[in-house]
C-alpha cells in the first residue's frame, strides 16, 4: 500500500527569519525536509534586507526568491504562476515579529506554520485564527514536543483510562542557560528574549511554560479553569521574569502544578510531564525521550519503550525506526511537518486525511497558549486566583 503524499511533488515553503544566528530556523528546514515533503522555495531570512538576500542565496536558493524582507516575498511569489509559487510560509522571527507576516501570508492565501508563541496579544492570535477560518488556510504552531511518539502513547493511555481518574498533572520545564545576564553579553538569543517589546508580556513563561502547558493539555485532554501564578526574577539587571510557578485547578477536579525556570542551574532541556490518576501514572522525560513510565498503585513500575510491541495506532503511526533506534527532537519536529503536508496533499485531492495525519497542534492552540501566558501574568500582577477558561473565538 502506497503511504500518504508518495508521489506528490513537494510543497513548497518560504521562510521568514531563520538567518545565520538563529537556532530554531535550521531545525525547521531539517524537520521539513526529512521526509521529501517540502522543499524550501523561497526565504527573507533576516531583518537585514542585504544578510536576508545573501542568507537565501548561500542555502541555495536563485537570487530572485532570495527576498530582502517578508513583504517582498509575498509579493514576489504571489506574482509567480500557482505551479511555481510558494503555498506556505513559515514563520520562525522573534515573538513580535510573528503577527505581522502570518496574517499577511494568510490573507494572500499560503498556509502557515509559526513558532511557539503564536503572538505576543491575544487579539492578534484571535485574528489569525478568524482570517486562516475566513480564507480557508491552515495553521500549525510548532509545540513539537508533541511529536514525539512515546507522548502520543501517554495520550492514547490517558484517554482509554488507564489511569482512572485524573488526580495531579505535574509539568516542568527546566532550563539553566540564563543563570547569569546572559543579554547583557550581547548573546542574541539572549536579548530578544529578556526584551518585553520583543518578547512579549513573558520571558520564561512564554518561552518554554507554553510548551509545559501545551504538553499537559495535549496529553490530558483538559485545560485549566483557574490558575494562580508566582513570577519571579532572579538575576539582576533582567527586565523579565526568568522563573515561573503556575497552580492550575481543573474543571473534572484535577489539581496541577506547571513550572518553568531558565536560572536552574545545571539543567539542560528538562521537560517532564506526571499524570497521577486514581488506578495508576505515567512519567515522560523529554531527555529520554523514547521511553514512558509507568506505575502501578503498589508502586511496581514499568518501562514501555517505542517501537515494543502493544503501542497505541497513534504512537506507531508516529515511529520512524525500529525499537532501540534513537530518535528525538528533530524526528518528533518532522512528524509536525509530515502532518501538515499529508492533511493538505489530502485536500488538495478532495479525499479524507488519513488516520492520525491531523494530528499537530493548530491555531486554536496557539491562541489557547497565548491566552495562557496572558492569564498567568495578570495573576501574577494580581496576587490572585484569576478564571483561565479559554473561550475560542
Amino acid at each position: 500500500m502506497t503511504a500518504p503524499g508518495v508521489g506528490a511533488p513537494p510543497l513548497r515553503y518560504g521562510m521568514v527569519g531563520g538567518g545565520p544566528d538563529a537556532f530554531i530556523g535550521a531545525v525547521h528546514r531539517a524537520a521539513a525536509r526529512l521526509d521529501g515533503l517540502w522543499t524550501l522555495a523561497a526565504g527573507a531570512f533576516s531583518s537585514n534586507p542585504d544578510r536576508a538576500r545573501a542568507h537565501g542565496v548561500a542555502m541555495g536558493l536563485p537570487s530572485d526568491r532570495a527576498y530582502g524582507s517578508w513583504r517582498d516575498m509575498l509579493d514576489g511569489e504571489a506574482a509567480l504562476d500557482p505551479s511555481e509559487r510558494i503555498q506556505a510560509v513559515v514563520v520562525v522571527t522573534p515573538n513580535h515579529l510573528h503577527f505581522e507576516p502570518a496574517r499577511a501570508a494568510l490573507r494572500a492565501g499560503f498556509h502557515v506554520v509559526c513558532d511557539k508563541p503564536f503572538t505576543t496579544r491575544l487579539d492578534h492570535a484571535e485574528e489569525l485564527c478568524r482570517v486562516a477560518a475566513a480564507n480557508d488556510r491552515l495553521v500549525c504552531i510548532t509545540h513539537n514536543y508533541s511529536g514525539y511518539p512515546m507522548v502520543k502513547e501517554a495520550r492514547e493511555r490517558i484517554a482509554r483510562g488507564d489511569l482512572g481518574t485524573v488526580r495531579k498533572v505535574v509539568v516542568e520545564y527546566s532550563q539553566g542557560w540564563l543563570r547569569t545576564l546572559l543579554e547583557a553579553e550581547g548573546q542574541k538569543q539572549a536579548s530578544w528574549r529578556g526584551d518585553p517589546a520583543q518578547a512579549g508580556p513573558s520571558s520564561a513563561l512564554g518561552d518554554i511554560g507554553s510548551h509545559a502547558h501545551h504538553l499537559a493539555g495535549y496529553i490530558t485532554g483538559q485545560h485549566p479553569t483557574s490558575l494562580l501564578a508566582d513570577l519571579v526574577t532572579h538575576v539582576e539587571g533582567r527586565a523579565m521574569e526568568d522563573d515561573g510557578t503556575v497552580l492550575l485547578r481543573y474543571d473534572s477536579g484535577a489539581r496541577g502544578l506547571l513550572t518553568a525556570s531558565q536560572i536552574a542551574t545545571g539543567e539542560r532541556n528538562h521537560l517532564r510531564l506526571r499524570v497521577y490518576g486514581s488506578e495508576g501514572a505515567l512519567d515522560w522525560l523529554q531527555e529520554r525521550p523514547d521511553r514512558l513510565r509507568l506505575v502501578a498503585p503498589s508502586g511496581t513500575e514499568t518501562i514501555v519503550y517505542d517501537g515494543v510491541d502493544g503501542l497505541s495506532d497513534r504512537a506507531r503511526a508516529h515511529l520512524r525506526l525500529p525499537g532501540g533506534h534513537p530518535e528525538g527532537f528533530i524526528e518528533a519536529f518532522a512528524n509536525l511537518y509530515r502532518n501538515v503536508a499529508r492533511t493538505l496533499q489530502a485536500r488538495a485531492s478532495e479525499r479524507a486525511v488519513g488516520p492520525f495525519d491531523d494530528d499537530f497542534p493548530t491555531a486554536l492552540d496557539g491562541a489557547r497558549g497565548v491566552h495562557f501566558i496572558e492569564t498567568a501574568v495578570h495573576s501574577h500582577r494580581s496576587g490572585a486566583w484569576v478564571d483561565a477558561v479559554y473561550a475560542a473565538p
